[in-house]
């Protein structure tokens, strides 16, 4: 039995896809952005909310103001992407879960009034769709390179308001030359799988 996948779709977005550390110079281009979202915007999450907010850094100026509260390790190949995208959560995401989750609107209050409980959830579920996100980009035949070392107050301070926490910082481009490191292990079925 197999994945009803293709095996090129499966290296594609699993096997063969890596990490990027570098980039070329061709652009990533909003409409490639606005196929990666129609795509994974499908991806579940707890009654269909959608936390997830992008902030795409394009201009110089945007992106020296971003590069200064990245890691060192990580500023040059920010700088130097061609697109790097800010993912945020929406800790206000239940404003819309009336529309989105037309089934049981009254879980917008019956939920999530609490604002721990709605930062908590929205966390969770950003991370999720953050996810979606990146098996996206690859699926444009795009590279990412997602982080989280950087400095985060710094970044909600510079970019964002005190209702949306970021959560990851993703460059996106063609791979350039060097890309990829070595192919890190990873735990086997054995190890992870258990059954009760």
């Amino acid at each position: 039995m197999s994945l009803i996948l293709d095996p090129a779709a499966q290296d594609l977005l699993f096997r063969e896809a890596r990490t990027a550390n570098t980039f070329t110079d061709e652009p990533v281009t909003d409409e490639q952005v606005q196929m990666i979202y129609d795509l994974v915007k499908y991806g579940p999450t707890a009654f269909n909310q959608s936390p997830l907010r992008i902030t795409l850094v394009r201009s110089r100026e945007a992106r020296e103001r971003l590069v200064k509260h990245m890691s060192p390790v990580n500023q040059a190949k920010t700088a130097d992407a061609p697109l790097v995208a800010i993912l945020s959560a929406d800790n206000e995401f239940h404003e819309e879960l009336p529309r989105l989750f037309p089934a049981f609107p009254q879980a917008k209050d019956a939920f999530y009034a609490d604002r721990t409980v709605r930062e908590r959830s929205a966390q969770l579920n950003g991370i999720l769709q953050a996810a979606y996100f990146i098996i996206g980009v690859r699926a444009a035949g795009l590279a990412a390179g997602p982080m989280n070392g950087f400095d985060y107050p710094g970044v909600q301070a510079e970019f964002l308001d005190d209702d949306h926490a970021p959560l990851l910082i993703v460059n996106i481009g063609k791979p350039g030359l060097g890309a990829w490191g070595e192919r890190a292990p990873r735990l086997g079925v054995d190890e992870v799988v258990t059954t009760v």
